[in-house]
């Protein structure tokens, strides 16, 4: 798989609790492949977010569909990015 069918098999992943894909609010901040393996890096605006294997479901999904076996890392927001994420989730929040 290469890295152009990873991103596109999750790029309309939605966010449970935000009218926007993962890949538009930069919660999916890089991806790579190796084969069959899909390396996603996570990036979240606060450490211990409660919906991370909610998200890792939504994403795994499409890639498992496609035969591809998901491996994540999850790192922090820069504070840039942070602030950027607040204000689309504030713009685009529907609850959950």
């Amino acid at each position: 798989m290469t890295k152009e069918e990873a991103i596109e098999a999750i790029r309309e992943v939605r966010h449970p609790a935000i009218d926007h894909t993962l890949l538009d609010l930069g919660i999916i901040k890089n991806v790579s492949t190796d084969g069959d393996t899909v390396y996603i890096t996570f990036a979240f605006p606060f450490p211990n977010i409660p919906i991370v294997d909610t998200l890792i479901r939504r994403v795994s999904g499409p890639l498992e569909a496609l035969g591809a076996r998901a491996v994540f890392d999850m790192v922090l927001m820069t504070e840039e990015e942070k602030a950027r994420f607040l204000r689309m989730e504030q713009e685009a929040w529907t609850g959950m």
